[in-house]
């Protein structure tokens, strides 16, 4: 039986649509009005009065002036590569905690060491015991040095905590009945139900290392192995191009104005171009994974 809706239910949607449609511009306009003038003349962007949709006079000359800096390319590579492995050694620890946690009837320890951890939330070791600890293990100037120190997310083991103890208690039980130890649990029964958190928080790893340039700022010394994010840091601060492409924009002011949005677009189209892909999980992930009272 088709439900017959009166006029006001029909209205409130409306209105409801209306209110969502208007808070999704007000979010993606920002956005869009750094796309669009990265690729306009700043100069005339500068005299313009009111909102802009469309570039003014568009040009490549701010994505020219920064693919000239000879550090990009490397630095880019540095950086999928720290995105890669640190993204992989995190799923990895955050994974196995998870699961151990998860186990509070079996394993002992589970209690205290959800208590512990939780505590790391609150509070930390600091900035400088840190370093010192970095320093110490000899890390300093390596890759390690971005991945170790942030192997796990506390959050993000909380959520995969969450997310495995929801599994169903008889599918664990029906593979220790077929001799499955606990590795093996874990790889055939609880990862596959688990694929729609697991999209989430990997898609938190690769983001926040993606976009992290302070850890960076402190145990790298070698410019040949800074990340994309210390470089495009650098043009943001300092003129370290050269401005013969310059044209209309006169000023090296002008240039550098025009070069933030560039490098604003640079640094996170490849996370824009990533997220659709994980989309269809993202939310089913965070319901799954919601923190139990």
């Amino acid at each position: 039986m088709v439900e017959k809706r009166t006029i006001a239910s029909r209205i409130f949607d409306a209105m409801n649509v209306i209110f969502l449609i208007g808070i999704s511009l007000t979010m993606l306009y920002p956005m869009y009005y750094i796309l669009i003038c990265s690729f306009s003349d700043y100069t005339l962007l500068n005299a313009h009065e009111g909102l802009v949709f469309l570039p003014v006079r568009p040009n490549l000359v701010a994505y020219r002036a920064v693919f000239r800096d000879p550090m990009i390319l490397p630095s880019y590579g540095n950086t999928l590569l720290y995105v890669s492995a640190g993204t992989l050694v995190q799923m990895i620890m955050t994974i196995n905690g998870a699961y151990i946690l998860s186990r509070r009837k079996s394993f002992l320890f589970a209690k205290p060491l959800n208590l512990m951890i939780t505590i790391t939330m609150f509070f930390s070791g600091g900035l400088i015991p840190t370093y010192m600890v970095v320093r110490d293990l000899h890390l300093l100037d390596s890759m390690w040095a971005l991945i170790f120190p942030y192997a796990i997310t506390t959050w993000n083991l909380i959520l995969l905590r969450n997310s495995f103890e929801s599994v169903p208690e008889a599918l664990l039980e029906s593979g220790k009945i077929d001799g499955a130890n606990d590795f093996q649990t874990l790889i055939h029964i609880v990862l596959p139900v688990s694929l729609p958190i697991l999209a989430v928080i990997t898609l938190y790893y690769m983001v926040a290392n993606w976009n992290a340039w302070f850890p960076a700022s402190i145990y790298i010394q070698d410019r040949k192995r800074f990340p994309l994010q210390l470089i495009l840091r650098e043009i943001l601060i300092i003129s370290v191009m050269d401005t013969s492409d310059a044209g209309s924009y006169g000023e090296v002011g002008d240039l550098q104005e025009v070069i933030k949005y560039a490098a604003i677009v640079i640094a996170t189209a490849p996370i824009l171009c990533i997220y659709p892909f994980l989309q269809k999980y993202f939310v089913k992930g965070m319901m799954v994974g919601a923190v139990k009272g």
